[in-house]
């Protein structure tokens, strides 16, 4: 297990190195972005588009778990407070973020959403584990925990 992350900003995408230690437990954290001085976690979720989902997805060291949803969907309106609180209990050990599938069909396609709400993890741009329906926040967070990697 590394000493130092890679963190991509949710302001401006730029990735930063963090020391593992300035990442305390429970949402919110002190780490700011090196290029913008945005704060690297604020404990609620991203809302992402197809770039940043890869980005995220992909150049970040920390896990991440997303909510993929659309504006029509009644489970996932229902579903999103429990997602934005989770944020809170999991932050920063897993990024959360949405994507929209009405905003971004070629991503829903791409990872072969067919129900939504839909949720994954990732970790370096690899699924670890998936599950579709809404989930309680107490059970979306155990679910989260219990798939997420080791070393996150």
């Amino acid at each position: 297990m590394s000493d130092v992350l890679q963190i991509v900003c949710p302001a401006c995408d730029t990735l930063n190195r963090v020391p593992r230690a300035r990442l305390p437990a429970g949402g919110a954290t002190a780490a700011k972005c090196g290029k913008c001085g945005a704060r690297l976690f604020a404990g609620a979720p991203l809302a992402l588009d197809a770039r940043g989902l890869d980005r995220h997805m992909h150049k970040s060291d920390l896990p991440l778990l997303v909510d993929f949803w659309a504006e029509w969907c009644g489970p996932c309106r229902a579903m999103a407070p429990a997602f934005a609180e989770a944020a809170l209990a999991l932050e920063p050990a897993i990024r959360l973020a949405k994507v929209d599938t009405e905003a971004a069909p070629e991503v829903s396609a791409r990872l072969g959403i067919r129900a939504i709400p839909t949720l994954i993890l990732f970790h370096r741009g690899r699924e670890v584990a998936r599950q579709s329906g809404a989930m309680p926040r107490d059970a979306l967070i155990a679910w989260a925990r219990s798939h997420a990697p080791a070393a996150a």
